[in-house]
């Protein structure tokens, strides 16, 4: 297993070649388990966005892969997928030493991100088609899907190899070059990633990785005139930031952007059940979760008996090292993230919240920990239940009829994902459809298909990722041929008679 303590540091990754930045800057990258110096990333500002977006912009236009084949631009995406399998035990390694995230998870979540390559490789051959209709028997008119050229990928430090593939895999598959701006709190597995695709031999320029800041180089990428699209995964003030920057280009823009979802539970809900989603829900990935259901309803008439069982488990979820295949929960990203979460659960007590937490270890106090916690005797209109805390954090407010609790459900400005349990499949249908998310679950945890649209609506971002949304929606245009088949009649101005 790879030592927690120094990693060689990390260049940029650029037209092809591991370069320092311009200026030769570098910035440390710290362990969230002892908060010690990993090692240093080089510091990508302005000038290496534009040599990335200008190898990216040529390899568009003028280099092999905007005119390989569909099913020869395959071989590539198949071949990083099985790359990422060789290499599934180093990048999960990786990703729980750079992001605190328990090693038992990054290793599900890295396996995932080798299905997003096959997968894209799959719906670009059999889903990437376009549409064809006959005007009578003078035209026919149909559309083909090209791709938009340099596009700019800006991901996050939550389960960061994973959400970034998921981007990459539909972006190169459909013919595109890729910029990716990885967040700086996270960047060891984005490095990986490079040398995964320098390794499956793609062509120079069309994958680069500039490693830096959102304030300069994420700034810089959405600034990029060479640069056609930007996607975005991350918090929703940064997410309408770069909507208004992008406006100047008239760049196209995904947002996937934050969320406070709710976890309704009806009194005739399986609870067995209701309770395990519950807990993996919050609790799992440190709470650093978009999905995560950090708003639990309760029914009034099952809420003390539900409380009585979360309590028992909030004391039994194993906190620990990371790397250790028993811990469930992990330290979160870094020192400040730690104190905005810690905040606001001062908040809550000061709010009359009773604060109930698990216990963390003497040997863990130099990591960022937050005990898993719950938020008793919360009501939705406090700053706890508003606002998205991102962290393993979960206020229980009750309720006692369907209506009541739809209400309190929508009384937020995001609108992501939501989850309702019951027996009752007819009120299931009824609050799901009510809820203004942009993904229910009913009596379900949060499992994905990767076919369906991800997304939400409100303050939670715009447009969706996942399935044929991503490849036909976003990272491709189309574009409308239309044939004559005839000599169709065409007005003769200024022809005499």
């Amino acid at each position: 297993m790879l030592a927690q303590s120094q990693q060689a540091d990390v260049k940029l990754y650029i037209d092809g070649r591991f370069v320092e930045a311009q200026d030769g800057e570098y910035f440390e990258n710290r362990s969230p388990f002892t908060n010690e110096v990993i090692n240093r990333i080089a510091k990508g500002g302005q000038v290496d966005i534009d040599r990335a977006a200008a190898a990216a912009k040529l390899a568009f236009k003028h280099g092999p892969w905007g005119k390989l084949k569909v099913s020869e631009r395959m071989v590539y995406i198949e071949r990083i997928a099985d790359l990422i399998d060789k290499e599934v035990e180093e990048i999960a390694i990786l990703e729980a030493l750079d992001t605190g995230l328990p090693i038992s998870q990054t290793r599900k979540m890295v396996s995932r991100a080798a299905e997003n390559f096959r997968f894209y490789s799959r719906m670009v051959q059999t889903r990437m088609h376009g549409e064809a209709y006959m005007q009578d028997d003078e035209f026919l008119n149909y559309t083909v899907y090209k791709p938009l050229g340099a596009v700019g990928l800006i991901t996050p430090w939550n389960a960061p190899f994973m959400l970034t593939t998921w981007k990459v895999a539909p972006a190169l598959a459909t013919g595109n070059t890729v910029i990716l701006k990885p967040a700086e709190l996270s960047p060891l597995s984005a490095n990986k990633l490079a040398e995964v695709i320098h390794k499956a031999g793609l062509p120079n320029g069309v994958f680069n990785v500039v490693h830096g800041f959102g304030e300069t180089a994420g700034a810089a990428l959405v600034e990029n005139t060479d640069v056609e699209a930007i996607s975005f995964t991350g918090e929703t003030v940064t997410g309408s930031t770069i909507i208004k920057n992008a406006a100047d280009s008239l760049k196209k823009t995904s947002m996937e952007l934050g969320g406070k979802s709710p976890l309704i539970v009806f009194d005739d809900a399986d609870l067995d059940r209701a309770l395990d989603a519950a807990v993996w829900g919050i609790f799992s990935f440190n709470g650093e979760r978009c999905t995560a259901n950090s708003r639990l309803f309760l029914h009034k008439n099952i809420k003390d008996d539900f409380i009585s069982a979360l309590k028992e488990r909030v004391a039994n979820i194993k906190v620990g090292n990371p790397m250790n295949p028993s811990t469930q929960l992990g330290p979160l990203i870094d020192q400040g993230h730690y104190q905005k979460v810690t905040g606001y659960i001062k908040m809550a007590k000061q709010a009359g919240c009773e604060i109930i937490q698990g216990t963390i270890p003497d040997e863990l106090k130099a990591g960022n920990f937050v005990p898993p916690t719950l938020l008793l005797n919360a009501t939705n209109d406090m700053k706890i239940s508003q606002e998205e805390i991102f962290g393993p954090v979960m206020a229980v407010i009750e309720f006692e009829t369907e209506a009541e609790v739809i209400e309190m459900a929508n009384d937020v400005k995001y609108g992501l994902a939501g989850y309702v349990w019951t027996n009752d499949m007819k009120r299931g249908h009824r609050v799901a459809q009510a809820v203004d998310a942009g993904m229910l679950w009913i009596n379900a945890q949060n499992v994905r298909d990767l076919r369906i649209p991800f997304g939400g609506s409100k303050a939670s971002g715009i447009g969706r990722e996942g399935g044929h949304y991503a490849i036909l929606e976003f990272y491709t245009e189309p574009k409308v041929i239309h044939v004559a088949l005839g000599e169709h009649l065409i007005p003769q101005f200024g022809k005499k008679k």
